[in-house]
């Protein structure tokens, strides 16, 4: 246990250990549920000290003060995905983002296009080895960790161990912060009756034996519950939640029938309650991986009827899916959105769905539209897009010309919409003929 004595010669307070952090850095900080709360903290109270430090990091949960207004010389963010916490800093001009697919992040860390100075992660206590485990956020972190000048991680007995490529020796970290909180948790969203019937659309899609990639939210939750029924279901995703882990109890899912890691749940990131992190805990039908394998494409399509399902905030008549922004406002990010569709594409059987409700705005706008609004960006070409489904139906443009695109859209769009939407199709030649009135 040589390992022991030098993890114990490791160990700062959070104040002490940020002091490694110097103008200039550029700091990563593990993403999701699994932000080091005590380290982040820490770095925000040195702001009066540093000069032009970069924070690079995806989606996180927790408060992000160092985005905050007259934070601007101090810290600048780089958002590689953008949270409800950053979103104002961002369209304010405030941090900044970069697009691109999740699966192509690490590379970036690799290839030295963003050398990380400082890497702050939350691991679990290391094991009779040494070895601690990055819990519920390997993602792009252990690319981070691999090629960061130096780590400071928090060690925490709540974060739960979790198995496959998910580990992190105690000789790699430079300074250890001792810690002692619940993890991060994300809420479930109570699914309405619109939910319920993209859900149950969906569902209609899924073949015993399929292998499943699904996000957090209402309509993955309904799709979920449209699952009971199933046999042999798999489990190959970015992200899981609290339904993944009801269904698997259920015996719904198996994972006996996949064809890449049967009898494993392979996964990235854990986004749920504390029930879900205790089911993860030393785990052994759980495999976790960085994202540049559980979201590389040619990976994914090893899994012979891999079924994707992903949201979107708007679908234009020809099928252009923007995932990523409002307009000209940045709301998210590509994410895996890409990597998972092409990847469920080209599986043996496979299929890619995009799922969203027909209106926003509760019902005043379309989200199938005759184009995308001004600065909305196309995240999923209409040459990937396969299924289509909303509460109104499912429909598969795989194949299909621009008029039968704009024909099968129009049908699931909201019947508020169809009229117009026909209306606009006719003009620019992509509808032969009226089908609906403005009376439908």
């Amino acid at each position: 246990m040589d390992w022991y004595e030098a993890l114990r010669r490791k160990v700062l307070t959070a104040d002490e250990a940020v002091r490694a952090i110097k103008s200039r850095d550029r700091v990563y900080i593990q993403p999701g549920t699994a932000t080091p709360q005590l380290l982040v903290d820490a770095m925000v109270r040195r702001a009066p000290e540093l000069e032009n430090v970069e924070v690079v990091h995806i989606l996180t949960f927790y408060k992000a003060e160092y985005a905050a207004p007259g934070m601007e010389k101090h810290f600048r963010h780089r958002g590689l995905f953008i949270g409800a916490n950053m979103r104002d800093a961002v369209n304010e001009g405030r941090a900044d983002f970069t697009p691109i697919f999740l699966s192509e992040i690490p590379s970036l860390f690799y290839k030295g296009f963003l050398p990380i100075d400082v890497s702050l992660v939350h691991l679990s206590p290391p094991d009779e080895h040494g070895f601690c485990s990055l819990g519920v956020g390997v993602d792009i972190t252990k690319s981070a960790c691999a090629t960061a000048k130096t780590i400071i991680a928090e060690i925490n007995p709540n974060m739960p161990r979790t198995l496959g490529d998910s580990f992190l020796h105690v000789n790699k970290l430079d300074y250890i912060v001792e810690a002692d909180y619940p993890i991060l948790e994300l809420p479930r969203v109570t699914f309405t009756e619109m939910h319920h019937e993209i859900g149950k659309n969906v569902a209609e899609l899924i073949e015993d034996g399929s292998t499943l990639q699904m996000g957090i939210g209402g309509i993955p939750d309904a799709v979920l519950f449209f699952l009971k029924n199933k046999k042999d279901l798999g489990i190959h995703t970015e992200m899981f939640s609290d339904g993944v882990m009801e269904l698997f109890e259920a015996g719904v899912i198996t994972n006996d029938k996949k064809t890449l890691h049967p009898g494993k749940i392979v996964t990235s990131f854990l986004l749920g309650s504390q029930r879900l992190y205790q089911f993860v805990d030393n785990n052994p039908c759980i495999e976790m991986h960085p994202s540049e394998y559980t979201n590389d494409p040619f990976i994914i399509s090893q899994n012979d009827k891999m079924v994707s399902i992903n949201s979107a905030l708007q679908v234009d008549l020809t099928g252009q899916v923007c995932a990523d922004s409002i307009g000209l406002e940045f709301f998210s990010g590509i994410g895996g959105q890409v990597d998972f569709v092409r990847g469920a594409g080209r599986s043996k059987g496979g299929k890619a769905v995009m799922a969203l409700p027909s209106t926003a705005k509760e019902g005043k706008l379309s989200r199938i539209v005759p184009f995308l609004d001004q600065g909305a960006g196309v995240v999923t070409s209409r040459g990937d897009v396969h299924y289509v489904a909303t509460e109104f139906g499912v429909v598969n443009l795989f194949g299909k010309s621009i008029r039968e695109r704009a024909k099968a859209l129009i049908e699931i769009a909201h019947p508020n919409f169809r009229a117009e939407l026909e209306e606009f199709a006719i003009q620019h030649h992509r509808l032969l003929q009226r089908c609906y009135s403005k009376q439908t």
